[in-house]
C-alpha cells in the first residue's frame, strides 16, 4: 500500500478536484482506493456525496483500529473515504504535538492499493501530519505567477521534512492545473516550470473547465458526471502517469 498526499498550501489551485478525480479513476482502473479529507473544509466528502457523516477522519486519528468503521463506501466501485467532519477542525490543536497521528492510522490500514490524502491548504499541523506519513506527494500548481512563489517556499519545507520527520518522503510529481491554452500567461508558467522542475512535472496538464466546475455541486467526481469532457481526459492520463510513478517508488 502506498499513500499520496495532495499538496499546496495555496488554496484555490484544484487541490481537492485534484484529489477526488485522481482517486476516482484510480478506482475505475481497478485499484482498491481510500480518499482522506484531510481538510476541515470537507470539499472532497461533499463533492463524493458523504456530507453530513456523523464519524469520519477525525474520530479514526484517535482510535485507528477502527478506521475501517469509520470508512464510507462511495458510488465508485473501489473507491472508500474517510469523511472530514466538523470536529476535525479543532484537531489542528490536537495534533501540533503530534505528527505521527497520520502515520498510525495508516499503518492500520491493510484492505487499499492507495491512499489519497486531500491536505489542507495550510502548513499547519494537519499537514505536517501528512508530510510526516504519506510515502509521496503530488503538489497541483495553477498555471500563474504567484502561484510558483508558493510552490518555492512548500519544496522547502518537504526539505526540512525529508531531514527529520520523514526521510522517504519523495515529490512524485507537479501537476499544471487550470490551464489555459489560449493565453500566453498559461504557456509561460508551463514553459518556467517544467524548466525548472523537470522531469517532476506531469505531461498531463488540467484545463480549466466547466464540467469540472459544474461536478462537486452534482457530489460527483468527473468520469461519472462529464466522461466525455476535456477535463476528465486530463485526470484520466494523470492517473495513468500516477500508476507508472508510484511503481518506482
Amino acid at each position: 500500500m502506498k499513500a499520496l498526499g495532495i499538496v499546496n498550501q495555496k488554496g484555490g489551485v484544484g487541490k481537492t478536484t485534484t484529489a477526488v478525480n485522481l482517486a476516482a479513476y484510480l478506482a475505475a482502473g481497478g485499484r482498491r482506493v481510500l480518499l482522506l479529507d484531510m481538510d476541515p473544509q470537507g470539499n472532497a466528502t461533499s463533492g463524493l456525496g458523504l456530507r453530513g457523516a456523523e464519524h469520519g477522519l477525525y474520530e479514526a486519528l484517535g482510535d485507528p483500529s477502527r478506521t475501517a468503521e469509520y470508512s464510507r463506501t462511495t458510488a465508485q466501485p473501489g473507491l472508500d473515504v474517510l469523511p472530514s467532519t466538523p470536529d476535525l477542525a479543532g484537531a489542528g490543536v490536537e495534533l501540533a504535538d503530534d505528527p505521527d497521528a497520520l502515520g498510525r492510522l495508516l499503518a492500520s490500514v491493510r484492505d487499499y492499493d492507495l491512499v489519497i490524502v486531500d491536505a489542507p491548504p495550510s502548513l499547519g499541523p494537519l499537514t505536517v501530519n501528512v508530510l510526516a506519513a504519506v510515502d509521496a506527494l503530488l503538489i497541483p500548481l495553477q498555471a500563474e505567477y504567484y502561484a510558483l512563489e508558493g510552490l518555492a517556499g512548500l519544496m522547502e519545507t518537504v526539505e526540512r521534512v525529508q531531514g527529520g520527520l520523514n526521510p522517504r518522503l519523495k515529490v512524485l510529481g507537479v501537476v499544471l492545473t487550470m490551464f489555459d491554452g489560449r493565453t500566453n500567461l498559461s504557456q509561460e508558467v508551463e514553459t518556467m516550470v517544467r524548466q525548472h522542475f523537470g522531469e517532476l512535472v506531469f505531461w498531463s496538464v488540467v484545463p480549466r473547465n466547466v464540467r469540472l466546475s459544474e461536478a462537486p455541486s452534482y457530489a460527483k467526481p468527473i468520469n461519472a458526471f462529464a466522461p466525455l469532457s476535456s477535463g476528465a481526459a486530463s485526470y484520466k492520463r494523470l492517473a495513468e502517469e500516477v500508476l507508472q510513478r508510484v511503481e518506482k517508488i
